[in-house]
């Protein structure tokens, strides 16, 4: 089982709050602990956006909670529309995130009415804004994330998994069934890695020099990612035509094999490169032994005319497959051309600092 950040912080952030809420001798400061994990967010660049939210959802559901209680009572009937209403306004302005709170607050107001009911209101209101406050100050203080570290490593370790699979399959001595689960398990993989790369980019640098190096890295990170989603392609293609690729004459299953051994040692190479443990200009010895994509063109064209074809839906799989091939060693060349020019210029503000992965 693994404690990410945001665990860590989420108990700080409750443990906080619980504090302050003492300090200033506020009573049910249960209510600061509910609505500093309401508050906890992934991000700094989330966490201000969720702080705004939750002050406006906090400010509707104690409106609401006052204006119920003054004029229509607070009887179970009256708390349940009274939550209706909260939640409707709440979706009119599109504030859905802070609906949970904001029913809170309305409960927490509407529960005990009596003497002094408005700055029983007030403290309420007061002891809830106290703990959307600390889980603010939590993010931006404790554990900052570091969604580069995490993000690069979860796109080397797809792309590890996904090109490993193409060299045994390339060879027929994967598993049908076993690495069917594992294609799966890789898709469900990239979804994770896209939701990592949407906060990776959400994440917002203080200074301008940091800034435009922040803007090429991502769209580097992009290009990445782009282009182990066409070394998926290819590996589910192997896959699906599995029977099709073992019957292809053996000098063309050869040189298809020889091809996609040389693309996914590039493809490492260049990895290794971003993070400088690979010399920006290093060759790789095969150049000069693989086909260019025209070539490789060439010769399926040249094979297909060889090859008597069962069914004509066969020639079509391989046309897939090769055409895959392709367009991932167009994939590389430009990713080879980012990660070549961000290191040879601006080699200061391009720094990249990967460590080790970390837990999440």
């Amino acid at each position: 089982m693994k404690l990410g950040a945001r665990i860590f912080k989420t108990g700080i952030a409750i443990v906080l709050s619980l504090l302050l809420a003492e300090v200033f001798e506020l009573p049910s400061p249960i209510f600061a602990g509910i609505a500093a994990i309401f508050a906890v967010q992934p991000t700094i660049y989330r966490s201000y956006l969720s702080i705004i939210e939750q002050i406006q959802g906090n400010i509707i559901g104690a409106i609401i909670a006052v204006t119920f209680v003054l004029t229509l009572g607070n009887n179970v009937a009256m708390i349940g529309l009274a939550a209706i209403i909260v939640i409707t306004i709440n979706l009119k302005l599109k504030i859905s995130n802070t609906i949970s709170l904001s029913l809170v607050t309305l409960i927490a107001i509407m529960e005990a009415p009596g003497d002094g009911f408005i700055e029983f209101a007030i403290i309420r209101f007061l002891t809830i804004m106290l703990g959307i406050l600390s889980a603010f100050v939590v993010n931006l203080v404790f554990l900052p994330p570091k969604y580069e570290n995490k993000l690069y490593f979860r796109i080397a370790n797809i792309t590890e998994e996904a090109t490993k699979w193409i060299r045994i399959n390339s060879r027929h001595a994967s598993e049908h069934t076993f690495l069917k689960k594992d294609i799966e398990r890789i898709k469900d993989d990239l979804t994770k890695l896209n939701q990592l790369y949407l906060m990776y980019k959400e994440e917002r640098s203080y200074f301008k020099r940091n800034t435009i190096a922040k803007m090429r890295k991502l769209v580097i990170y992009r290009h990445m990612i782009a282009t182990t989603k066409k070394a998926i392609e290819i590996l589910k293609r192997l896959h699906r035509f599995e029977n099709d690729v073992t019957n292809l004459p053996e000098d063309f299953h050869l040189e298809i094999q020889h091809q996609l051994d040389y693309l996914i040692d590039r493809h490492e190479q260049i990895m290794l490169k971003f993070i400088g443990k690979v010399k920006p200009q290093t060759a790789n010895d095969d150049d000069r032994l693989c086909l260019n994509r025209k070539e490789l063109f060439g010769l399926f064209i040249a094979k297909q005319k060889e090859i008597d074809y069962e069914y004509d839906v066969t020639f079509f799989h391989i046309m897939q497959l090769i055409s895959f091939i392709i367009e991932y060693d167009e994939h590389l060349d430009h990713l080879d051309v980012l990660v070549t020019s961000f290191k040879s210029y601006h080699k200061k503000e391009n720094e990249v600092n990967i460590e080790e992965p970390v837990q999440e």
